[in-house]
């Protein structure tokens, strides 16, 4: 099944008179939707009573979570300090997802600097094997994510090589950052499919299909990602409705996370309804 959600609470959720995250469950079921990506990019600081209600309502309500690793943590560097703080935020991203009944965890491959990226990006996988050879719990995927900015690790080749070495391991591909750090190469469902072959070459088909994916309009600039937009802007793609044959084609089933700015819930029932009404359209 494929399902939509968005990525935290848009401002009409607490519009509405809805003051915490558990909350979100019903809201979105209500909407159609059945997807949400908890977020914890500034730090995992959620207690566990809190997490834990959170799954309570997600499994009530049929929606299937997932969270968003702090932003800190580099997989890639050879600092020490850096090393043992990148791992405990991993493990908080772990128990805490644990606690809220989220399956995958996305998180950012981390930074090159000062070192080629492809020395960077070895030492990225050989720190998340050795991540999850330490919790031992394939109950929970860690999702490396596409980065929008150039000068970040995390090119399509590169999450492709990270999930190519272990099935553990799935992507987020982000369209909208791999959309702006091309400078706009997702303009057609050629332009999409082409992505997609190029993942089903690396990782296969099946794990392909059950991708993690972010999907948001962003405006970008020679380096890359500059700011997320809403579906309502017409000047920076990527426009979700040219990726829609290509779902369809290739019977993709992933999990679309919407981060469109504070439109997150909207702009996922916008696509989840592009998405049907393609399905449905004979």
């Amino acid at each position: 099944m494929i399902r939509f959600g968005p990525a935290g609470n848009e401002t009409s959720f607490y519009d509405q008179g809805y003051k915490n995250t558990f909350e979100a469950m019903e809201w979105l079921n209500n909407m159609g939707l059945n997807a949400y990506e908890y977020q914890c990019g500034r730090g995992v600081n959620i207690k566990e009573e809190s997490a834990k209600k959170i799954g309570e309502y997600a499994d009530r309500f049929g929606i299937a979570m997932s969270l968003h690793a702090p932003y800190f943590i580099n997989m890639a560097t050879t600092e020490v300090d850096k090393i043992e703080s990148s791992l405990i935020h991993m493990r908080n991203s772990y128990t805490a997802a644990k606690q809220m009944k989220a399956s995958r965890v996305c998180v950012h491959p981390g930074s090159f600097k000062g070192d080629t990226r492809e020395n960077a990006i070895i030492r990225a996988h050989h720190f998340l094997k050795n991540f999850l050879d330490d919790i031992n719990d394939e109950s929970v995927i860690f999702c490396p994510e596409v980065m929008g900015k150039i000068n970040q690790l995390g090119n399509l080749e590169e999450i492709i090589y990270l999930c190519a070495h272990d099935e553990r391991i799935l992507p987020t591909v982000d369209f909208g950052h791999l959309n702006a750090r091309t400078h706009g190469s997702l303009r057609t469902a050629e332009d999409y499919e082409q992505v997609v072959l190029k993942m089903i070459d690396g990782i296969g088909m099946e794990r392909t299909r059950i991708m993690h994916m972010h999907f948001s309009q962003i405006e970008y600039t020679e380096g890359g990602e500059k700011k997320h937009l809403t579906f309502e802007d017409t000047q920076y793609g990527p426009f979700f409705k040219d990726f829609i044959p290509v779902l369809y084609k290739y019977d993709l089933k992933p999990v679309v996370i919407c981060e469109s700015d504070d439109r997150m819930a909207t702009d996922s029932l916008k696509s989840k309804t592009m998405y049907e009404q393609y399905r449905n359209r004979d």
